[in-house]
């Protein structure tokens, strides 16, 4: 089932980035971006894969990775920004954060103000929460979006230079094809332990709210 849940996934990315180019490819990360769980480790990468056979280029690619970013952290920044961190809690649920993400996110923010923006995009999973404190801090909209492109347009780089390289040795090295067959196990292994700890998470941050109730 998880299996066939990733490879529908996967298929669908790759879909959109052939179809829309770059385009697809803001558009993706513009929904990862908005915390929904669509992972940049997949959408960037084949970007990069199309660089290699000559169909996109690398410095467009991150562009439009970044690009994606800042549209798709528009509804956090706005949440944050409208209904401060009890609309922040109600809501973030939906997008599977939870207090301990926001209050991350809130100490990342506190400790380096609006240049927690720039810092946190280049990193993974805070990356898709900062824009909530920053709205919730009334951040300057305009810092806000030069510093979400600025610490994203790196990111996306890295990833879609990845997959670039990948795509050279695909043909070339037997290696690199024989890796890939075996990193379906590994996304699924890693799929795994990750709902194991959201719901060990979950479990006990409930238990904390009836002992404090």
């Amino acid at each position: 089932m998880i299996t066939d849940i990733i490879a529908w996934m996967a298929g669908w990315i790759v879909a959109v980035i052939s179809w829309g180019g770059y385009t697809g490819i803001a558009l993706l990360m513009a929904i990862e971006s908005a915390c929904v769980p669509l992972p940049s480790e997949i959408i960037m990468p084949f970007g990069g894969y199309l660089v290699s056979t000559g169909q996109l280029a690398l410095f467009w690619v991150a562009t439009a990775g970044a690009f994606g970013c800042n549209i798709g952290s528009i509804p956090a920044y706005e949440l944050g920004r409208l209904g401060g961190r009890p609309a922040v809690e109600r809501f973030g649920r939906y997008v599977f954060m939870n207090t301990d993400d926001l209050d991350k996110a809130e100490r990342f923010f506190a400790r380096w103000g609006s240049l927690a923006v720039l810092v946190c995009r280049m990193l993974p999973v805070v990356r898709s929460f900062i824009a909530f404190p920053a709205g919730m801090a009334r951040m300057n909209l305009t810092k806000f979006h030069l510093y979400t492109f600025l610490g994203s347009w790196p990111f996306c780089w890295v990833l879609a230079w990845i997959g670039m390289k990948l795509g050279e040795r695909w043909n070339s090295d037997p290696r690199i094809s024989a890796w890939f067959h075996r990193l379906d196990a590994i996304i699924v292994v890693a799929i795994l332990v990750g709902l194991g700890w959201i719901i060990q998470h979950k479990v006990r941050r409930h238990r904390k709210e009836r002992v404090a109730d």
